[in-house]
């Protein structure tokens, strides 16, 4: 069953997903958050051709100016998630980028005024109430870097929507390579006017450009592309949101980031959310 196997494929990149937090959190003491970005989708969109072969010179105008548009959206919530993770820590950055369960739902009724069947508004339900469990450990607080990750949770909700609606529409390696190429592109533009741009190569942040270029960016896009058009947006948003989940683990055993026994329930919802949206379907 189509739906079955792209929901084990998003399942397995967002654990691939899950592990950038950290990984990213490391890499940013070493770059600025937009030279990172353009350096790991930059490296990402030369290699993208290699592996998916095509005439990526053949593309039409629709899938042109689809490609740009999801590539300048990606960009957006990337952005606005790696200069957030300077000032906040790993796991509360991926609680709050989990946030695209509750507004992708809102976004999919706007956009393609599909309603989303009664499962899925009840995992989004205990999706919602595990995140805020898992963002606010006893009473941590809100600071910047939360406020910009909660406005890349919001381009990640219409991103997800657009995704299925352009997926279906066009190739899947023209969409991919574009939307790698534009955020890379655009990372290198915005960066002498947003950060003072910096790199420091060593062996640590090599191996965190080639995880995020790679496994997080080459295979996730390019399989998020592909699988995600075979179910709704919304389940995609939940199956997403075990992201924060992994991350948190990841977080604990990198940093010692722990997010207590309060958000550890919140972790037990999420999941269940997953379980519900998954068992009821209608």
């Amino acid at each position: 069953m189509k739906s079955r196997k792209a929901e084990v494929i998003l399942l397995s990149i967002t654990i691939i997903w899950g592990g950038t937090f950290a990984v990213v959190k490391y890499a940013l003491s070493d770059a600025s958050p937009l030279a990172f970005l353009a350096i790991r989708f930059g490296i990402a969109s030369l290699i993208f051709p290699l592996i998916y072969r095509g005439n990526y010179f053949s593309m039409d105008r629709g899938t042109l100016f689809s490609g740009l548009f999801l590539g300048g959206l990606l960009m957006i919530g990337f952005a606005f998630q790696t200069v957030g993770l300077q000032y906040t820590t790993a796991s509360k950055s991926a609680f709050i980028t989990g946030l695209l369960v509750a507004l992708t739902p809102i976004a999919q009724a706007a956009i393609e005024r599909r309603p989303p069947s009664r499962g899925s508004l009840i995992g989004v339900g205990l999706v919602a109430i595990g995140l805020f469990l898992l963002t606010s450990p006893e009473g941590q607080g809100i600071n910047i870097g939360d406020v910009l990750t909660f406005m890349c949770a919001v381009s990640y909700a219409i991103y997800i929507v657009y995704l299925d609606v352009f997926s279906k529409r066009h190739d899947v390696r023209h969409l991919t390579f574009l939307q790698l190429s534009v955020t890379s592109l655009l990372s290198i533009m915005v960066a002498p006017f947003t950060e003072r741009i910096h790199v420091h190569f060593n062996l640590g942040f090599l191996g965190a450009i080639a995880y995020t270029s790679i496994l997080a960016t080459v295979f996730a896009t390019y399989l998020q592309t592909k699988y995600q058009r075979e179910i709704t947006p919304v389940r995609a948003a939940i199956i997403f949101s075990m992201e924060p989940v992994v991350a948190n683990i990841i977080a604990f055993f990198a940093f010692g980031e722990f997010v207590g026994y309060v958000g550890a329930i919140g972790g037990a919802f999420i999941i269940a959310g997953l379980l519900t949206s998954e068992l009821i379907r209608k």
